[in-house]
């Protein structure tokens, strides 16, 4: 006898076309799968903020954007007042669910309000974890303290737990104290049909890239978790012959935005190889020709649960250096399909590296040492492929996802 079909509510900040981050283009691919899984006998809601709206067959997105405006006493406190008017908005939304799944803490206090309404299973997947990112204080204020407590919150009553990499599973259990058998991990994935090398440079002329020069490349946005700020830095110290490509955009504050602009001026002045910065997020079409194109990807995040920027490298058969911090060691294999770059922190709860100049020459040196060795380059981009291939497609992250509810909703309901 075959498993009954679930109704399966996902909520979200980010979905398509609003995606800045991993945990959007989690749900977008998540959401379809499990949509698709097991003939399409499952019935899946998507509800993310926004005004999105469509209908394919047992996949139903919607947006939720309430036209309430809140006086705030400091404006970075804004998102936080927004976020909370969203969530009741998308905890009337929800449609008799089995379970409630959420992503990022812009969803969780909905959930934890849902549980009870609903008696549905609560999961949460670790995108990220607020103790593990101080600096968002720049960008949030004390709405900060707010969003690190909503999230807890939600942790301490949450009925299962996705952890994106045996790190954050750690993560979660030493932080929050959640038992071990809430908690089971099931990596990110991709779609290795979307993501292959696909190389065309007209696309890179029209960038202003030379496609006839090696690329260093990195994709991402300006934060300061992402480490951008580390490559800049270390981008004096490479060797000629190469160009780098910074393809990076949607800063989390103004002051940030004007301090990578300012540094991204003096590099250029100073650096032996031209700097090409591109200030958006572009389209996936445009990003997977980078990064087909590209010699290296770097990843100089200072904090990273999983890394879904590495998978996409790698399925477009590009090595990759990266800091060996969070969830990026279970992706990327040192001397195989890329070189790790370790980070000494500062400790004190921060992840910053303790000799941030330090950490920018390691950048540079892994990135030059792959430089000089081509055809090493080339065995590690195909090695990187077929890793994608073998352990990261997002059908059989559906598999185990569903295999979770279903263990969740076997078990008796606490609280």
């Amino acid at each position: 006898m075959s498993p009954r079909p679930l109704r399966i509510a996902q909520l979200t900040n980010e979905y398509p076309p609003h995606v800045y981050g991993g945990a959007g283009v989690h749900v977008e691919y998540l959401a379809r799968e499990l949509a698709a899984a097991e003939g399409g006998a499952h019935q899946v809601q998507v509800l993310s903020f926004g005004e999105q709206r469509r209908e394919e067959g047992n996949l139903r997105v919607q947006g939720v954007a309430p036209r309430v405006e809140l006086p705030v006493r400091d404006p970075r406190h804004a998102r936080l007042l927004d976020a909370l008017v969203r969530d009741l908005a998308m905890v009337g939304a929800v449609d008799a669910p089995d379970v409630v799944h959420c992503h990022t803490w812009y969803s969780h206090l909905a959930g934890c309000l849902a549980r009870p309404l609903t008696g549905a299973r609560l999961v949460l997947t670790t995108h990220s974890l607020e103790p593990h990112r101080p600096w968002k204080v720049e960008q949030l204020g004390t709405a900060y303290h707010v969003t690190t407590w909503i999230e807890g919150t939600a942790y301490r009553n949450a009925d299962g737990v996705v952890a994106v990499s045996a790190a954050m599973k750690d993560d979660v259990q030493n932080l929050y104290g959640v038992r071990p058998e809430r908690v089971r991990v099931i990596h990110n994935g991709i779609d290795p049909d979307e993501y292959r090398p696909r190389r065309d440079p007209g696309v890179l002329r029209a960038l202003g890239v030379n496609p006839d020069v090696p690329i260093v490349l990195f994709v991402g946005r300006i934060t300061r978790q992402k480490g951008i700020l580390h490559l800049v830095r270390a981008i004096p110290h490479l060797r000629s012959g190469v160009q780098v490509v910074l393809c990076a955009g949607a800063p989390d504050t103004p002051e940030i935005g004007h301090e990578m602009a300012a540094l991204v001026d003096e590099v250029k002045r100073e650096a032996a190889v031209p700097v090409v910065w591109i200030p958006e997020m572009l389209a996936k079409e445009r990003v997977i020709t980078l990064y087909s194109h590209a010699a290296v990807f770097v990843c100089p995040s200072v904090y990273e649960p999983f890394g879904i920027i590495n998978l996409e490298a790698m399925a477009c058969e590009t090595p990759v250096v990266a800091s060996a911090v969070g969830g990026i060691p279970e992706i990327v294999v040192p001397g195989e399909t890329g070189v790790l770059v370790p980070i000494e922190a500062e400790g004190g709860g921060s992840v910053e590296p303790r000799d941030p100049d330090a950490f920018s020459r390691a950048l540079a040196a892994a990135v030059d040492e792959l430089m000089q060795a081509p055809e090493r380059r080339a065995a590690m981009g195909r090695a990187a492929r077929a890793r994608v291939e073998a352990h990261f497609s997002w059908r059989a992250i559906a598999r185990q996802t569903l295999d979770f509810y279903r263990d969740l909703l076997e078990r008796p309901r606490e609280g």
